[in-house]
């Protein structure tokens, strides 16, 4: 199955209409459904894991119908400790950590430039 078909499955899966994930994602509905449709095109990474996150699942498993094994993963440990926390945690706060991080990234990001 692709990302139609699982996008699909989880909005039914998780009793969500498109309104709502709309409102949980802030993608339009109409791109949404645009997604769902049967010529439907694949979404921008950023529209990906906007939909992933609002429905609680990775975007690989939007993609492919299978979920990522954290403890398999090629990952260093600080990496997979800091997934592993993260993926504990309610949605408010898990955006809360995404953010920090992201945060983190670009002062250093920026430090390097300077």
């Amino acid at each position: 199955m692709g990302f139609r078909e699982n996008l699909k499955a989880e909005l039914a899966y998780s009793d969500m209409r498109v309104k709502e994930l709309a409102a949980l994602s802030g993608i339009k509905k109409q791109t949404i459904d645009s997604y769902l449709r049967e010529n439907s095109y694949t979404p921008s990474v950023e529209n990906a894991v906007s939909i992933a996150r609002a429905l609680g699942v990775s975007v690989e498993y939007l993609v492919t119908g299978e979920e990522v094994s954290l403890k398999n993963a090629q990952y260093p440990t600080e990496a997979r400790l800091a997934a592993e926390i993260i993926e504990k945690l309610n949605e408010k706060n898990k955006k809360m950590a995404v953010t920090i991080i992201e945060s983190i990234k670009k002062q250093e990001d920026k430090e390097r430039k300077t």
